[in-house]
């Protein structure tokens, strides 16, 4: 950063009150900072095609931009967490408007199959699977080389979806950085079915894709509660690759009377040093997440995800990278709410893990007994 850059952000850090309202004028969060001058950059995909069930993720960002400015930026183990530097970049308003044009082809064709119709008889079925494929390639490409921009930077990133699919682009930007890493994916579903519905890219596929890279050591599921057979039998095929906490093995865990600190310190040992972060909004309980496009019965409370989360900086381990995705407003502004105080955490946590930031007690998991 440039002497003039230096100076004008001591100035921004000197005169911001972290106590008083959040400024619409400001960053997410009313924080002051630039994209340039963060530390860590919030990237927004506005992408949301392939959706199956109900439609509005790609609203997501917007919504938790918004929602953000309620938020309290004091963290009790973080001390002036607001001074790590966080910042959003503006959506692209052309992938949100090939999103919008997109979505209305694919919707027509998942239509055409929910009614029981043969994929090749469809009128839509070449057009809306080939452009869907097309564009989500291209939108891979251009986050690759977005996210992979930032982090040459030294800047910490997180994409905010869009649907499931949208951080494909810049887990492949991390493959191409580290020699190996895990994903820890918080979610209701597996997210490892191959062309979900024809579409190469699909939020349900995510996973599956990313497994396509052979820097992915470990695929480590918590939350899951939905899931086909052909992705149990992958998971099972995968001879220790793909570890599933699902929901319902959680929850007998605790009602026989094991600790949820327990569980954690459990998944915890299936990942490698560094992991990435994949979070599914509905991997929460749906009563934080009512608008998201594909709610389950079940799931973790919010401070259940974040102690995990917490747990795994607390273990040593580096988080490279993470995502937020499927937050849709609804017909509620709960959504935002709950997702844009999940970011904010996990932000906060990922500067942490690399050292940006200091938390108050960093006493190793092993160490707490």
């Amino acid at each position: 950063m440039s002497n003039s850059r230096s100076s004008n952000l001591e100035k921004k850090l000197a005169s911001f009150d972290p106590n008083a309202l959040g400024d619409t004028a400001g960053g997410i969060f009313g924080l002051p900072f630039t994209v340039e001058e963060a530390q860590v950059v919030v990237v927004p995909v506005p992408w949301e095609v392939t959706v199956s069930y109900r439609a509005g993720t790609a609203l997501g960002p917007a919504a938790i931009r918004e929602a953000s400015l309620q938020v309290d930026l004091y963290d009790p183990d973080i001390a002036d967490a607001w001074r790590l530097g966080l910042a959003m970049e503006e959506e692209d308003e052309t992938w949100a408007a090939e999103s919008r044009a997109l979505r209305e082809q694919a919707s027509s064709y998942i239509s055409w199959l929910e009614e029981g119709q043969p994929a090749e008889k469809a009128p839509q079925h070449a057009t809306a699977t080939s452009q869907a494929t097309a564009r989500g390639k291209a939108l891979l490409t251009w986050l690759k080389e977005k996210a992979g921009a930032h982090l040459d930077a030294g800047k910490a990133v997180v994409v905010l979806g869009g649907d499931h699919s949208t951080p494909l682009g810049y887990i492949h930007a991390l493959a191409e950085r580290h020699e190996e890493f895990g994903i820890l994916q918080i979610d209701a579903h597996c997210d490892l079915r191959p062309a979900y519905e024809g579409f190469e890219y699909s939020h349900a596929s995510i996973m599956y894709n990313a497994l396509q890279l052979p820097q992915v050591k470990k695929l480590v599921q918590v939350g899951i509660r939905d899931f086909c057979q052909q992705e149990a039998e992958l998971a099972e095929r995968s001879n220790g690759r793909i570890i599933m906490f699902a929901e319902r093995f959680l929850r007998e865990e605790l009602y026989a009377g094991k600790s949820w600190r327990k569980e954690c310190k459990k998944i915890i040992a299936q990942l490698p040093q560094k992991v990435y972060i994949s979070f599914d909004i509905d991997g929460l309980d749906p009563k934080l997440c009512p608008g998201t496009g594909t709610p389950v019965p079940g799931g973790l409370e919010f401070e259940e995800a974040l102690y995990l989360i917490r747990m795994v900086v607390r273990s040593g381990r580096e988080i490279i990278g993470c995502d937020l995705n499927e937050v849709a407003p609804g017909d509620t502004d709960w959504n935002g709410i709950v997702g844009a105080r999940l970011l904010y955490q996990l932000c906060n946590w990922m500067a942490v893990s690399q050292g940006r930031i200091a938390a108050r007690d960093m006493k190793k998991v092993e160490d707490e007994e």
